[in-house]
């Protein structure tokens, strides 16, 4: 099975709150929501950890991939993440990275624009 990469890079079967939800696992759900609360300094309840990967047409999305600008972004532009994206990288892009702190989604893609 290839690897789900999200719009901005991340990696679904890295996210906490995907693998959550693929397992349909309410402690892990709760360790998520925990975590986040803390980071994001709000509070998350188990029923809102749930994801099926940014780019599901019909599935479950955490709260805030449903009005994520990256997300629209690459939707509206028909593309598989944004390293397929003309404007590749972008202010919409570098800016959300920048709030996640994530390494490896950039590095993700990075690897992928390298390749096409």
């Amino acid at each position: 099975m290839d690897q789900m990469i999200s719009y901005c890079g991340l990696s679904c079967a890295e996210c906490p709150a995907y693998v959550a939800t693929q397992e349909n696992n309410d402690e892990k759900r709760l360790k998520v929501a925990k975590m986040w609360g803390k980071m994001f300094n709000t509070e998350f309840k188990v029923e809102d950890i749930n994801c099926d990967g940014c780019q599901t047409e019909n599935g479950k999305l955490f709260g805030h991939c449903t009005s994520c600008v990256v997300r629209l972004c690459g939707i509206n532009k028909k593309v598989e993440n944004c390293a397929h994206c003309n404007e590749y990288s972008c202010e919409k892009l570098n800016g959300l990275l920048q709030i996640l702190s994530v390494t490896s989604a950039r590095d993700n893609l990075e690897k992928i624009k390298k390749s096409l």
